[in-house]
């Protein structure tokens, strides 16, 4: 055990955490040269599309220092706000961090709070100042903001450089002396905590976990101790590029089980398992359960699908603890899943990978917020979709959750966005100055004004240089109502939303105008209306195809044109009574770029 050290890397995104782990398993000739690409650890198509980690990946690397052979585990995380999740199993799983902070963009908003969640943990911080081969890197600056974070000396402060690899050496042996041995009985019961886990077409669902106390040997009957299912360790072993199968994994160490487990909801990330014969008495304090923050409906396009669907959800819920969601109906769509997702980018990967991974095409409903409401009955009811909402004449008052917004912003941008801050209905907190550059700026913002484009827009005004992390407030009271859009007289609850009274007006003139333009053309007129309760507050037509029923008609007496107009009239009205209305995906979709 002596021997182990197992870490992650944290840091904002885009300060370089993937490309210095590329560099680590260079050095340590984890990974030969042939094997070698940029991003190894990111081996989904979409992570490398976009440049960005959404799973946290663990592979395990040899280093001799000092005459000595060291086994180092490497948890690379994901560095964007909504995957906060999986930086806090890889957190829990580690005794030691690296925190990467980029030499030319200094500390930003996330590197903050996952720094917290780092020493929450008691985790051995290694501060490391990264890309300092950029012509615009400010090492000395930034090594100030960094002692004043961390209060950490100015010696401590690893100078590096992910692309060009310097300062990989030093790192490494900066593991392997600040960072303490895993601390565990091996002698005692087997305690290990799952932090990932897997899904394999061949093999059943790989587990990944780090043993807390005891050790586990191939063949082992095992217990999970939150869900009480027992298996036989089929195979089990350590992580390096691909598996490496071992007969034992030691007190300490990191690796992954396979026991052929078919249904996915047997295995919950953060659960415990143990022998059966000589059971562990508790299980290990896991990480927090989840809270998601958006949540939205996600349904296939052809109905018959709806089975595929639930499998394809499970098996992306194993690689993605974050995701929550179950079964539910709607009139326009038909059946389907409501999803609470932790946010806009969560949701956009969720279904690219549902797309992807699945070939499912399906369709995805207005994202909106959970809300309380308090009905005349004085019972309390949580509202994640507008079509739950009761009546208005059944409410007392709704709440609606706000979150405590950290933006950390250069000074020439706080104008600009201390507007878009109170255009949300956001309330200024506080503005700390962290240099005479930087401010932090703290907001209380409602949630739901958050989730649509406030991140976009907050990137847009600051040239992107703003950074933003959030966490829930908890719930205030507001004026909130539904907005229901009416096609023909009739309520499309995929379309309805839940909006503050004062930006109801605009919000359901904008969606009608959006509508219109994206319905297409019928044999008969359209009427879209938006509505709050019985109260008409827009509306606009699409008109109706006609044809020239006048074509024949050259010259003669009036009364037979109107006579055919008059028949053509009436034709439409009957169509327009039995004519119903097919809305494609855009419209859904449109809600979301309404402004």
């Amino acid at each position: 055990m002596k021997k182990i050290r197992n870490f992650c890397i944290i840091a904002h995104i885009d300060h370089g955490k993937s490309t210095l782990a590329d560099r680590l398993l260079e050095f340590t000739k984890t990974v030969s040269q042939r094997e070698m690409q940029a991003q190894l650890l990111d081996n989904m198509d979409l992570e490398r599309e976009r440049g960005i980690t959404i799973k946290s990946h663990a592979i395990q690397m040899n280093y001799v220092y000092k005459g000595e052979e060291y086994i180092l585990n490497l948890i690379d995380t994901p560095g964007h706000v909504d995957f906060s999740y999986e930086v806090s199993r890889s957190i829990a799983a580690c005794e030691g961090a690296l925190l990467l902070v980029d030499a030319s963009q200094g500390t930003e908003a996330q590197t903050i709070s996952n720094l917290y969640l780092a020493i929450n943990h008691d985790l051995v911080i290694i501060p490391v100042l990264n890309k300092i081969d950029l012509p615009g890197a400010m090492p000395e600056e930034i090594k100030d903001e960094m002692v004043d974070l961390l209060g950490c000396d100015r010696g401590d402060i690893i100078p590096a450089s992910g692309k060009e690899g310097i300062g990989i050496e030093d790192i490494l042996n900066a593991i392997v002396e600040r960072i303490p041995a895993p601390v565990g009985n091996p002698d005692g019961p087997l305690q290990a905590l799952i932090f990932d886990s897997v899904f394999n077409s061949y093999r059943g669902i790989e587990v990944i976990f780090r043993v807390k106390n005891g050790s586990i040997r191939k063949g082992d009957k095992v217990k999970f101790m939150a869900t009480g299912k027992e298996y036989i360790a089929d195979e089990i072993g350590t992580l390096g590029l691909q598996q490496i199968p071992k007969q034992v994994v030691e007190c300490g160490d990191v690796g992954y089980l396979i026991s052929g487990i078919k249904v996915a909801k047997e295995v919950k990330v953060g659960d415990t398992f143990t022998h059966i014969d000589r059971p562990a008495s508790e299980a290990i304090v896991g990480f927090s359960e989840v809270k998601p923050m958006v949540f939205a409906g996600i349904y296939p396009v052809d109905t018959s699908e709806f089975e595929e669907l639930r499998e394809a959800m499970e098996k992306l819920q194993l690689n993605d603890a974050a995701l929550v969601w179950e079964p539910e109906t709607s009139a326009a769509l038909g059946f389907g899943f409501r999803c609470g997702f932790l946010g806009m980018l969560h949701m956009e990967i969720v279904q690219e990978r549902l797309e992807r991974e699945f070939d499912m095409t399906v369709i995805t409903t207005v994202p909106s917020v959970q809300f309380r409401v308090l009905t005349t009955k004085e019972k309390l009811l949580n509202i994640s979709a507008p079509s739950e909402m009761p009546e208005p004449n059944f409410i007392k008052y709704i709440e609606e959750p706000y979150i405590n917004a950290q933006i950390i912003t250069k000074s020439d941008y706080i104008g600009p966005i201390l507007n878009l801050c109170m255009d949300k209905r956001g309330i200024l907190k506080n503005q700390i100055y962290l240099t005479a550059e930087r401010v932090e700026l703290q907001f209380l913002i409602p949630l739901a004004e958050v989730v649509f484009d406030f991140f976009d827009k907050l990137k847009t005004i600051s040239r992107g240089y703003a950074s933003l992390d959030y966490e829930l407030a908890g719930y205030q009271e507001s004026d909130m109502v539904k907005l229901d859009v009416m096609l023909n007289g009739e309520a499309v609850d995929a379309l309805s939303a839940i909006v503050h009274r004062s930006k109801s007006y605009e919000w359901g003139k904008k969606l009608c105008e959006k509508l219109r333009e994206l319905i297409p053309r019928q044999m008969f007129e359209i009427a879209i209306q938006a509505a709050i309760g019985q109260k008409i507050i827009a509306r606009e037509t699409v008109k109706a195809m006609r044809k020239d029923v006048l074509a024949k008609c050259y010259g003669g007496d009036i009364s037979r044109k109107r006579k055919l107009l008059e028949k053509q009239k009436k034709g439409k009205k009957r169509m327009r009574q039995v004519g119903s209305v097919e809305i494609p995906q855009e419209a859904f979709m449109a809600v979301l770029k309404i402004n």
